[in-house]
């Protein structure tokens, strides 16, 4: 987590370096099964995410993550794609200056959010997880 206090609004990189730091901090054993996934830092999602996701405004997505579960997949699949974590800094950003939560903070839970996907946890696996868990 980042100890920089942010006055103005992070970079694209410095919000991937913050993504990164969320990555890298990852209890080694699940460190291991993330493999190759892609971590990508956007302005916004496209609208074709948003039209397949019926989402009204580019600012209800935080994150995304872009492809096959852990639990979904088999040995024999033809593993043509690279896993991805998508994370957006402009809802990110809107987000943060409505809650005033630490900057640091809403990236890691974004991206162990994602990752969450990744392992193919629903939203509300992961939901009953926090809060069982006591965190926010």
């Amino acid at each position: 987590m980042s100890t920089r206090r942010f006055t103005t609004p992070p970079s694209l990189d410095e919000l991937a370096a913050l993504a990164r730091a969320a990555l890298d901090g990852l209890p080694a054993p699940l460190a291991a099964q993330t493999g190759a996934i892609s971590l990508q830092v956007r302005e916004f999602p496209d609208t074709e995410t948003l039209d397949e996701m019926d989402l009204e405004s580019a600012f209800d997505l935080l994150g995304l993550y872009v492809g096959t579960p852990l639990d979904e997949q088999s040995v024999g699949d033809s593993r043509d794609h690279v896993d991805v974590i998508q994370i957006y800094r402009r809802p990110i950003l809107d987000y943060w200056c409505d809650s005033g939560e630490d900057l640091g903070h809403l990236v890691r839970h974004v991206v162990i959010h994602e990752i969450g996907h990744h392992f193919g946890f629903s939203d509300a696996d992961m939901a009953r997880l926090e809060e069982e868990a006591g965190t926010d």
